[in-house]
């Protein structure tokens, strides 16, 4: 196995026991909540009551795809008879263990959650945000997120989506409809269910905000560059999830060309002995999901040169063919120290003598690796948060710096960044060195992750509000700024600190972009 791909791996890994630190299930309720009651075009929903919002969660918006609906575009929900309660979360969609404790097989997963705040009579229908999950497009659930803070706090109606995953997500063949991007269709039909219900629940069907963060992110760009998306959502929010992202960069997301989606996908009917079948797609509808879990590649993107994406949507950006809608983008400042402290902690250390083999490792041509080397010089005790830089700044920092640029030529965009250097640890045990502001860190601060509220400082607490004011004026309005908000320029970055808020010009002085740019 070639150190790429070790070092991948181990980074893949990193993500999973990431996801881990938040998947608790919540503390056990010591009674049920109350119920209430909606009713649907598909039939009643009943939900759970709260002190000042409801939840209704595990509703189908699309049918089960099982058996012949493997691997087919999702297709509409059966209406239902009766009331279907929607007090707990459904499945979550197949994935190997990690951020689901013991991992999922159930392919019933297409459903979605509801968090509404009290009041769904008012007069004015509320915003709408649906939020995707991370996780690699190979792990996570929209059932991790508790969205309660962000709907109360900022008046608005939160849905969080589960999407198929890994090879049931995105495998491609040739001849098989679809191919590639049956993920990105269950979110394309998740929006449109959104349009259609979501006013039952209080919210505004106009006025609908796509966001996520990693993986999640980047199906917002994806979003954005898919024709059939036109028309489902008004504004876009993308959390470390750049729409440059490439596969030669391996931590940050991206898509793939089909014909390569195709050649990993004749890879995974070959490995569980549908390659020669008279019809191999039979032969894989055939196969248990715990087997092709164990057979799919680490890695899964979505797939470009198809219909549902025509263009790789790094391309359709630079070219200025996406939906025309105001867009709020950002990054971490220390996205790639996470993955640095765990590639060393699995006993790949960084030093003065081995920095050069790490740095060909995701960065092959001699030219490119020699001057990182350069450029980020590894001295006696700094190789973590110097390989956490390159990660930070190749992946996430400076691709999302020219996202901004591109966006900002045709759409309202608004770029931040998220900086607290004292963000809690997503992570159990002491890492090897201080991370900073990793990758995800800032979730905490939106959402109640796994249900648990997050150990945050009176400091950290009003950085989340702050971040939850931002996030939800941009829903209701396409403008973050407020009478309470430290002013927020679309010209500006907007660094994010525990103790204050402060517009900067620049991206942190740290972050070469200059450099990256010239090194193509």
């Amino acid at each position: 196995m070639s150190m790429h791909r070790i070092l991948t791996t181990l980074g893949c890994a990193l993500t999973a026991v990431l996801a881990t630190a938040w998947s608790a299930a919540p503390p056990t309720q010591p009674a049920r909540p109350p119920v209430t009651t909606v009713r649907i075009h598909d039939g009643p929903v009943r939900g759970a009551a709260h002190d000042g919002y409801r939840t209704f969660e595990g509703i189908p918006y699309a049918a089960p795809p099982v058996g012949r609906l493997r691997w087919a575009p999702p297709r509409r929900a059966a209406p239902w008879s009766g009331v279907r309660d929607a007090t707990r979360p459904a499945s979550a969609c197949p994935q190997p263990a990690g951020e689901v404790p013991g991992g999922s097989t159930d392919e019933d997963c297409l459903h979605l959650n509801v968090t509404t705040p009290d009041g769904a009579g008012r007069a004015h229908p509320r915003p709408v945000v649906v939020w995707l999950h991370g996780g690699g497009f190979t792990s996570g659930a929209g059932s991790s997120y508790d969205a309660h803070r962000m709907a109360t706090r900022g008046d608005v109606v939160v849905v969080t989506v589960n999407y198929r995953l890994g090879a049931l997500g995105f495998l491609a063949h040739s001849g098989l409809p679809g191919s590639g991007t049956f993920g990105l269709a269950d979110q394309q039909a998740a929006l449109r269910w959104v349009r259609a219900e979501i006013s039952a629940f209080g919210g505004d069907a106009h006025n609908v905000t796509l966001a996520g963060e990693s993986a999640g992110g980047y199906s917002v760009c994806a979003q954005l560059a898919s024709p059939a998306a036109a028309g489902l959502f008004d504004r876009a929010l993308i959390e470390s999830g750049p729409c440059t992202g490439r596969p030669d960069r391996p931590f940050a997301p991206s898509s793939v060309p089909l014909s390569a989606a195709r050649a990993a996908g004749a890879g995974l009917a070959a490995k569980v002995g549908c390659g020669s079948a008279r019809d191999v797609m039979a032969c894989l509808r055939r196969v248990d999901v715990s087997r092709l879990l164990a057979s799919q590649d680490t890695d899964q993107q979505p797939a470009y040169t198809t219909p549902l994406l025509p263009r790789d949507p790094a391309a359709a950006i630079t070219d200025g063919r996406f939906h025309r809608v105001p867009v709020l983008i950002g990054n971490n400042h220390d996205e790639g120290n996470g993955w640095a402290a765990g590639i060393i902690q699995a006993s790949h250390p960084v030093t003065p003598s081995t920095w050069p083999d790490v740095v060909a490792a995701f960065f092959p041509s001699p030219g490119q690796a020699k001057a990182i080397v350069r450029e980020y010089p590894v001295h006696r005790t700094d190789g973590g948060p110097v390989f956490g830089a390159v990660i930070g700044d190749a992946d996430f920092a400076c691709p999302t710096a020219r996202t901004d640029g591109l966006l900002t030529a045709h759409v309202p965009v608004w770029r931040y960044e998220f900086a607290d250097e004292h963000a809690p640890p997503l992570t159990p045990g002491t890492p090897p060195f201080p991370l900073g502001a990793p990758h995800a860190s800032e979730l905490p601060y939106l959402f109640d992750l796994g249900g648990r509220p997050r150990d945050l400082t009176a400091a950290q607490h009003r950085l989340a509000d702050t971040m939850i004011d931002y996030w939800t004026r941009f829903a209701r309005t396409a403008d973050p700024n407020g009478p309470s908000s430290p002013h927020w320029s679309r010209q500006t970055v907007l660094s994010l600190k525990p103790d204050h808020i402060v517009p900067t010009r620049t991206a942190q002085p740290r972050h070469h972009c200059t450099f990256w740019n010239a090194l193509g």
